[in-house]
């Protein structure tokens, strides 16, 4: 079946707001000061180095640990292990035949695109979108780069038929034959890893197939095979999805989880991360915001969704006042994404932040696959933050010099400025694809 006659609802986590704060009870992060090796500690029974001067340690009771461990000067901080908070995922819509011509009879014509349902893609118009099909028809005379797309979610059908060519593939590994062939700490991460199941020795392991749509379809929102004759396309045409299995269908994700994937997708050569999910914040969050500063040394660039709490026009949830994490951490290589309409404003679910979101992209009514080579639409800051990726990843293909911090500065400078968006974010305007592009194009590369 290549239609799916429903609507999804995208507002993924962000509704969650635990009555408790619930964590790891056998789990601490410890940030040592600067040249100070890991404290000991008779509580500690195990530990894993993250990065430089931080780590995670297994614990019998994480809470006397912190607690023995206070007075300690050459500690930096120590972190509770939190969980997002437990929250039903969005589930399908089903709406009426009328309802449903409603939604698609507006097909657009695009002339860079053959996928079938590409008209659907609003986002990919001039006005009001982010001027995906003009961009097409202006673009460098030289074959972008490839581009890895690390996508932290719950997981992706690789085998979709929109998006089983453009699934990144470890070459390191040997499919199936139960061995680390990269000695990477992983057994058969074909397409990446799967941190909500682990084997015997704690360590991730490979099935990154989606039980739930949300991952598949941000995925197909970044980067479905273009002009291949079938379904739809995504925004980049360089794109390989590393499918990160992070999120559960209860959408109650582990810091220690967030900060693997983030660390195994720059390890292996990510150079964009997608996050479309988040929570309240909970004991500062200092962990996960560090481990988003270091890979960012690396040139890699997370982008995330804004949240979906708002209930506007009357009522705007502002980041700034009540965060979101990851959303609202202060990172200069963390990109924050508001969501928008056809119509050009913002969505109503939409969390806005002067301070702390960055730019709008398209994010209601998003055509997009899902899992059994099936396709529908969903909406929510879930979705904008995928179509910000896929201009990101054509950006770092065309301009492998515009990465990291630069890349976030050009997507935010580029934006198509739209005047009510003025005070509640950062750019106060619309990514595109087209600016984003002449806007690399004119930053010389640093010569060796």
């Amino acid at each position: 079946m290549k239609l799916t006659i429903g609507f999804l609802v995208g507002v993924f986590a962000f509704t969650a707001l635990a009555s408790e704060s619930r964590f790891h009870p056998n789990h601490l992060f410890i940030k040592m000061k600067a040249g100070q090796s890991l404290v000991k500690s008779p509580l500690i029974q195990g530990s894993e180095q993250i990065f430089g001067d931080l780590y995670l340690v297994k614990t019998s009771d994480a809470v006397a640990l912190q607690n023995s461990l206070k007075a300690k000067k050459s500690i930096a901080y120590t972190e509770k292990d939190f969980y997002a908070g437990k929250e039903k995922m969005p589930k399908m819509e089903t709406l009426d035949a009328v309802s449903f011509k409603m939604k698609t009879m507006f097909d657009m014509q695009f002339s860079n695109f053959n996928d079938p349902q590409a008209g659907k893609l609003w986002a990919f118009a001039g006005a009001n979108g982010m001027e995906v099909d003009e961009a097409y028809r202006g673009l460098p005379g030289r074959t972008a780069n490839e581009v890895i797309v690390a996508v932290v979610d719950t997981g992706v059908d690789h085998n979709h038929e929109d998006l089983k060519d453009i699934m990144w593939e470890n070459k390191g590994e040997i499919r199936g034959n139960g061995k680390d062939d990269d000695n990477n700490g992983y057994i058969d991460d074909i397409h990446g890893i799967n941190v909500l199941v682990r084997d015997s020795q704690g360590r991730a392991t490979m099935d990154t197939m989606g039980s739930h749509w949300h991952g598949t379809h941000v995925s197909g929102t970044i980067a479905a095979t273009q002009n291949n004759a079938i379904g739809i396309a995504g925004v980049a045409s360089n794109v390989k999805i590393m499918a990160i299995r992070t999120v559960p269908d209860d959408s109650d994700e582990l810091n220690s989880d967030i900060v693997e994937a983030y660390k195994y997708a720059a390890k292996n050569g990510a150079k964009i991360i997608n996050c479309s999910f988040g929570k309240a914040p909970m004991d500062g969050d200092n962990v996960v915001r560090d481990v988003i500063n270091e890979i960012g040394k690396k040139g890699v660039l997370v982008i995330a969704s804004a949240g979906n709490d708002s209930w506007g026009p009357m009522s705007w949830h502002d980041n700034d006042t009540d965060p979101k994490i990851p959303a609202a951490l202060d990172s200069a290589s963390l990109l924050t994404i508001a969501s928008t309409t056809s119509s050009g404003g913002l969505s109503s679910f939409s969390n806005i932040g002067a301070k702390t979101v960055d730019v709008a992209a398209p994010g209601s009514d998003i055509y997009s696959t899902i899992i059994g080579n099936k396709y529908a639409m969903a909406s929510g800051t879930s979705m904008a933050s995928p179509n910000t990726s896929g201009v990101a990843a054509m950006v770092v293909g065309y301009f492998p010099h515009v990465k990291g911090e630069i890349l976030k500065k050009v997507l935010i400078d580029s934006v198509t400025k739209v005047p009510a968006f003025e005070g509640k974010m950062v750019s106060g305007g619309r990514v595109s694809l087209k600016r984003a592009l002449e806007a690399a194009a004119k930053i010389p590369a640093r010569r060796r």
